[in-house]
C-alpha cells in the first residue's frame, strides 16, 4: 500500500485516538495548499525572521521566557530540554516505565539515569501520579541535577507540579515535566493546572489533544535557552508548513472561539458521563476512563469496537481509555453515549 492510497483508505470507525482532529476538524491550511507554504530559506522570504515572531508571540501567550515550535514532535523537546540543562557523567532522575525518549535523552547527553517506580491503582490498572515525597527519597541520597516527571499520565492522571518544584529547587535540581498529553490545560480553568509557568522546562504535543497534525509540539523553557539543543538535534530545512500549522494552532487555541471549543468538549463529556451506568476515573476529563463490573477491560474494548464500531485509545485488563481533543465534537461524544447505555 503506498502512502496515496493510505489518505484515500476510507474509515468508518469512531475513533477516540489520536491525532485529536480525528482526519475532520481543521485548524489551518487544507491538504493541497501544502506545497505552496512548503518554502525554503530565502531572502525573499525570510521565514526564519517569521519563525522568531511567532515564537515570541506563543511565549507571550503561554508567559513562559522561551517558547519553541518543534516538527519532529515532544521527543525532540525531551531530549533538546536535557541537553539543555545536564552534563556528562551527572545524575537525571527518570520514572522506569517513562516514554522511551527520556533514557534516550539521557544517554545522547552522557548522563547516568536513575530510575524511580511509581504506584499502580489496581482497581484501574494505571500508574499513579508522581509525588514529591518520592523524588525527595532520591534527591536526599543522591545528586540529581535533573528530574524528569510525565505529567498528566497516559490516562490523565496529574501530580502537582508546585511542589515537585520546590523539591527540585531545595536541591538544585532542574524540572523537566513531558506535559504532551496536556496541551489543552492552559487554556481552560476547568482542566488541570499547566506545568508551563512552573516548571524549568514542559513539552507539550499539540498533536495529542489540541489539533495539532501529527509531530507538532511545543517546547517551553522558564530558565535555560533552549535554541542550541534544538540547533544539535533538528534538521536546518524545516517544514515551513508545519511550523505555519502550529502558529495557527497556538492562536486558535488562544483565541475566544479556540476556548469556547474546549469548554463546549467538556460539557459535552460530563453528559456523557452523567447518562452512563459505567464508573469513570481521573484528573484529566478529556482522558474518559471506563471500567464496567461485568466485563474485563479487553472486552469492553472489543464489545465497543464490533458492535458499536468505537474504537478506543488504550485498554488493560481493568479499564479502557477513550481520548478526546479539540477534535472531538458532540456527535462522537453522543454516539458513545448510547453505546455505553446499550452495554
Amino acid at each position: 500500500m503506498s502512502f496515496v492510497s493510505l489518505f484515500r483508505k476510507k474509515n468508518n470507525k469512531v475513533l477516540f485516538t489520536t491525532p485529536s482532529h480525528s482526519q475532520r476538524f481543521c485548524i489551518c491550511h487544507k491538504f493541497r495548499y501544502w506545497y505552496r507554504c512548503d518554502i525554503s530559506e530565502t531572502e525573499a522570504h525570510n521565514p526564519e525572521l517569521v519563525l522568531v515572531n511567532a515564537e515570541k508571540r506563543a511565549s507571550s501567550i503561554y508567559g513562559t521566557k522561551y517558547t519553541k515550535f518543534l516538527t519532529n514532535g515532544s521527543t525532540s523537546g525531551i531530549i533538546a530540554a536535557v541537553l539543555s540543562c545536564v552534563k556528562s557523567g551527572e545524575n537525571v532522575l527518570l520514572w522506569r516505565n517513562s516514554h522511551i525518549s527520556h533514557l534516550n535523552a539521557v544517554t545522547l547527553a552522557g548522563a547516568k539515569p536513575v530510575f524511580y517506580d511509581l504506584p499502580q491503582i489496581q482497581d484501574w490498572g494505571i500508574v499513579g501520579a508522581t509525588s514529591a515525597n518520592l523524588l525527595e527519597v532520591f534527591l536526599k541520597k543522591i545528586n540529581i541535577k535533573a528530574v524528569i516527571i510525565t505529567s498528566p499520565s497516559y490516562e490523565g492522571i496529574v501530580s502537582d507540579i508546585e511542589k515537585i518544584k520546590k523539591i527540585c529547587e531545595k536541591y538544585n535540581s532542574y524540572l523537566i515535566v513531558d506535559e504532551a498529553h496536556g496541551a489543552l490545560y492552559p487554556f481552560s480553568k476547568r482542566l488541570p493546572q499547566s506545568a508551563v509557568n512552573i516548571a524549568d522546562f514542559c513539552i507539550q504535543s499539540l498533536h495529542k489533544t489540541a489539533g495539532g497534525i501529527n509531530s507538532t509540539a511545543l517546547l517551553h523553557s522558564n530558565s535555560i535557552d533552549p535554541t542550541g539543543a534544538l540547533m544539535m538535534i533538528s534538521t536546518t530545512s524545516p517544514s515551513y508548513p508545519m511550523l505555519a500549522t502550529i502558529e495557527a494552532n497556538i492562536n486558535y487555541l488562544n483565541s475566544a472561539k479556540g476556548k469556547n471549543k474546549i469548554e463546549k468538549l467538556i460539557d459535552d463529556i460530563i453528559a456523557v458521563r452523567k447518562n452512563s451506568n459505567c464508573e469513570f476515573f481521573g484528573d484529566d476529563i478529556t482522558k474518559i476512563n471506563i471500567k464496567k463490573t461485568s466485563m474485563s477491560g479487553y472486552d469492553l474494548s472489543e464489545k465497543l469496537f464490533n458492535n458499536f464500531n468505537i474504537e478506543d485509545e488504550r485498554t488493560n485488563e481493568k479499564s479502557i481509555m477513550l481520548l478526546c481533543g479539540i477534535g472531538t465534537d458532540r456527535k462522537k461524544l453522543k454516539k458513545l453515549e448510547k453505546a455505553l447505555k446499550l452495554l
